[in-house]
């Protein structure tokens, strides 16, 4: 019973970064629609404190493009992969928003606070790749 239950979890785990991979691209497609700058993504998985398992960080801007992009990211997300976020923060200034898809994490910032707050600086030890716009 025990090699079943770890081969059934080691199965689950596989979808579940398959399940992540289409996610990351869908949501990257989704800013690359908007024209999000400087996509960033930031691989945490092999972090300890990690709270999830990605960031994606980009900028917008003004908050009508920051609107947009996240409207556009929601709309992807459930239209490619029926899913929507656990939680989004942050829509009602729309300087930094947060998008909780669980294990990915999406931080869309106008571009004078994401440089303000510096997040790939903070999380410098995630492989970090930059995406073209």
């Amino acid at each position: 019973m025990c090699i079943f239950a770890f081969n059934l979890f080691r199965n689950l785990k596989k979808k579940v970064n398959k399940n992540e991979e289409v996610l990351l691209s869908i949501i990257i497609e989704a800013i690359q629609e908007k024209k999000g700058k400087d996509i960033a993504l930031l691989d945490l998985r092999g972090l300890e404190q990690a709270v999830c398992d990605y960031f994606i960080i980009c900028h917008g801007d003004s908050s009508t493009q920051v609107g947009a992009l996240t409207g556009c990211i929601e709309e992807f997300a459930m239209k490619k992969a029926g899913i929507k976020p656990y939680h989004v923060e942050g829509m009602q200034n729309a300087q930094w928003v947060l998008l909780d898809f669980m294990d990915i994490v999406v931080h869309v910032f106008q571009k004078e606070f994401r440089f303000l707050y510096q997040l790939e600086q903070l999380w410098s030890d995630a492989k970090i790749k930059n995406i073209e716009d």
